[in-house]
């Protein structure tokens, strides 16, 4: 199977399947072209997949070892730099390619900025979109910017899919009149329990798609990565969250964005790595 603007890159560090045959499928997007305070998510999917190699492949608390489910890693697709559209553009090519081969596929996306999520969205066409983000990113441009990580959210609601936002702490007057507006749930870190989680999902139509900005977390686990916010959700918190979607959804698609930073074994990278085990763990109970 070819893909459109890939290369390789440091794959996962266990036995994969080809993307024709895979039921996870991970992609990176290297893209940070729009970032507004700190630079470095064009190295994330690197460094995620580096901090991998640090990772038991057993999952404890599932009994399951993801080194025996059919995952592929097809690389990093070749970004257009500072063209945020653009680069959305490509992933979304690149994943219509291969659900139309894997129809069965559930595409991982390791960013990059979180204007990369555009991408996956409007391939996959979830009913709902969930994303777990210190920032609304309702904003209606940024910088003069349609496509900045801003407004990515905004972008999304204009398709018509529902969302639900999870671990707000930070944004504007402007998006929160527009969340009223446009009947989008948001809840802030302050007020963040698995219960309200749940409320809040339950009644959202399928499929969903998954989304975590790494910002989410609290500071002090994920110090690298573009714009920080202190005051945030556990990791167990949103692995709980996650655990409930994969049980009581269909889940489309997922993906980690905003891990920035220069050095291998960073932090941040290391959250995201576990995150992602998690994810692939949950899905994989069912196969």
């Amino acid at each position: 199977m070819e893909f459109l603007h890939t290369y390789d890159t440091l794959k996962l560090e266990f036995p994969l399947v080809g993307p024709e045959n895979a039921k996870f499928v991970i992609l990176g997007v290297p893209f940070d072209g729009t970032t507004s305070y700190k630079p470095g998510t064009r190295f994330g999917p690197t460094l995620i997949r580096q901090a991998t190699l640090n990772l038991e492949s057993y999952i404890l608390d599932y009994g399951i070892d993801i080194a025996e489910l059919p995952i592929a890693d097809i690389g990093d697709i070749a970004v257009i730099a500072g063209d945020a559209k653009g680069t959305a553009k490509r992933v979304r090519e690149i994943i219509e390619e291969l659900k139309r081969t894997n129809p069965d596929a559930i595409p991982i996306t390791l960013g990059g900025e979180h204007s990369i999520t555009l991408g996956p969205v409007e391939a996959l066409k979830p009913a709902s979109y969930v994303v777990f983000d210190a920032h609304l990113d309702l904003r209606d441009q940024y910088e003069d910017n349609l496509y900045n990580h801003a407004c990515v959210a905004r972008r999304i609601s204009e398709l018509g899919i529902r969302e639900a936002i999870f671990g707000v702490r930070s944004g504007t007057r402007e998006e929160v009149e527009y969340a009223e507006e446009k009947s989008i749930t948001w809840v802030h870190a302050r007020d963040y329990s698995f219960d309200a989680f749940v409320e809040l999902v339950k009644p959202l139509p399928e499929p969903v798609y998954l989304s975590v900005d790494i910002d989410v977390f609290d500071l002090s686990m994920v110090p690298s990565t573009g714009t920080p916010e202190a005051g945030g959700l556990r990791f167990w918190e949103v692995i709980e969250a996650l655990e409930w979607l994969v049980e009581n959804k269909k889940i489309t698609g997922f993906d980690i964005t905003e891990v920035a930073g220069t050095e291998l074994g960073d932090v941040t990278a290391l959250t995201a790595a576990k995150l992602l085990f998690y994810f692939i763990g949950a899905m994989g109970r069912d196969i």
